[in-house]
């Protein structure tokens, strides 16, 4: 039998993971928060840091299901390219942030 197959005949899955009711409704709660501060500071100029440590600055541009759309900054970026400048270079970068992964929002 075909490993991805389903019906009848499929084995039955063994489930891996399950998250907790009380982690899912902090989850969703946390996601509520978010997409309501991102509304309220959509189009301002905004420091984004994740979990990781990563530090970002941009434009807040949209909040949707579970994910951040961040347009870069492009201040105080060079590139060294060959050829003339190119002042449109980069200027519409946008970052997708996964909102779980945020650690901190701050208005620049």
């Amino acid at each position: 039998m075909h490993p991805y197959a389903t019906g009848p005949q499929s084995p039955a899955l063994s489930r891996v993971y399950h998250c907790e009711t009380a982690h899912h409704e902090t989850l969703l709660d946390v996601k509520q928060r978010l997409h309501a501060l991102c509304a309220e500071h959509a189009y301002r100029l905004v420091q984004v840091e994740t979990m990781d440590g990563d530090v970002y600055e941009g434009k807040i541009v949209l909040c949707d299901r579970s994910i951040l759309f961040l347009q870069l900054s492009n201040e105080g970026h060079r590139a060294f390219l060959p050829g003339a400048p190119n002042p449109y270079f980069y200027n519409n970068v946008i970052l997708p942030l996964v909102l779980f992964d945020l650690l901190a929002i701050t208005l620049i």
